[in-house]
């Protein structure tokens, strides 16, 4: 599988050097050259600086043809612009996006972007630790809702049976 992860903090460098060791095709992005040491020793994979907000970049780490998107940095903005141009200009099928803020995590899921959000994963891990009950969700990905399609606006044939003349599409947004 071809994989190209934004962000090479903690989690990305320890993402990527997992997937690359079990022999998937990665692509590791990062503003900072520096961020790469993180990565495993020997990673197979490749490491580019550069924006993962940024369309020329990601085309250049090979977006077009890639099955799995997963954006890592420590921004939420930035995550969330990472993960919409994946999703709506590349039509990577499997986005993932980090997302600090629960309120926005679930907000975006519903905007079609699948999310994670470690905020809610701490406070349930520390509720557990303290003896509390699991938060139901709190450790999963929060899944893209898919908004409804809307009603066909196509006009219908006239009453005597001519095809309506072509219309302009329109731009549409597409869930899962």
């Amino acid at each position: 599988m071809r994989v190209i992860i934004v962000g090479s903090g903690r989690v990305g460098a320890g993402v990527a050097s997992q997937l690359a060791e079990e022999g998937h095709e990665v692509v590791i992005l990062d503003i900072s050259t520096q961020s790469f040491r993180r990565l495993a020793p020997g990673f197979s994979g490749q490491a580019l600086r550069g924006d993962g907000t940024d369309s020329s970049v990601l085309e250049r780490a090979g977006a077009s043809e890639c099955e799995w998107f997963l954006a890592l940095t420590n921004g939420d903005n930035r995550n969330i612009l990472a993960a919409q141009l994946a999703k709506q200009t590349f039509g990577i099928p499997h986005v993932l996006c980090k997302i600090n803020d629960p309120v926005r995590s679930k907000a975006y899921a519903t905007l079609g972007v699948d999310t994670i959000n470690r905020t809610e994963m701490m406070l349930d891990s520390i509720g557990r630790y303290m003896g509390r009950p699991a938060v139901p969700g709190a450790t999963d990905v929060n899944v893209a809702i898919t908004p409804p399609t809307p009603p066909s606006t196509e006009p219908e044939a006239d009453i005597a049976g001519r095809e309506p003349a072509p219309t302009l599409p329109t731009a549409t947004s597409e869930g899962r």
